[in-house]
């Protein structure tokens, strides 16, 4: 991801914390996942008229800087509103939504970036969950019992 995009984004969550926006999550998103935009920008408002402040303060610092959302969804009803940079998305959720649609498990591939690391030249991405796959825990436990000279016998687990 370039640079330019980052800084945009971190414009866009900075704009996020000057409204007071809470639960402030930032996802790069893997390309391998068909994801259609690179980061998610995620946080919750305490009501219908603090959710769209803080849309409105997204949009007017990223105006500044010269970029303008592609499309903006939700703004009236002010439960879920998404403002599209192509790049990057920005979603802003009543609490009861994000809980509802809940985007990071639905995106979970996706890194999970620290706010202060989108300046930096390589942002430092943090997993959600360290996963390891079912066939290299096999050959690695296979690869420990050989180089003990122990052989494993395998039970067939007992159903209820």
């Amino acid at each position: 991801m370039s640079k330019e995009i980052r800084q945009q984004v971190a414009l866009a969550v900075k704009a996020v914390e000057d409204k007071k926006g809470e639960d402030l999550a930032v996802l790069e998103m893997d390309r391998r996942s068909g994801a259609f935009t690179d980061y998610f920008v995620l946080c919750s408002g305490t009501n219908p008229r603090q959710i769209q402040a803080i849309a409105d303060e997204v949009r007017e610092q990223l105006e500044k800087a010269g970029t303008r959302p592609n499309s903006v969804e939700g703004y009236n009803q002010a439960e879920w509103v998404l403002l599209d940079y192509v790049d990057f998305v920005v979603h802003v959720f009543s609490q009861r939504a994000r809980g509802f649609y809940d985007l990071e498990r639905l995106w979970k591939s996706a890194a999970h970036i620290e706010p202060s690391d989108l300046t930096k030249k390589k942002p430092a991405a943090k997993r959600a969950g360290k996963k390891v796959s079912v066939a290299r825990s096999s050959k690695a436990r296979s690869a420990t019992r050989a180089a003990a000279g122990k052989r494993a016998k395998v039970r067939p687990r007992k159903r209820r």
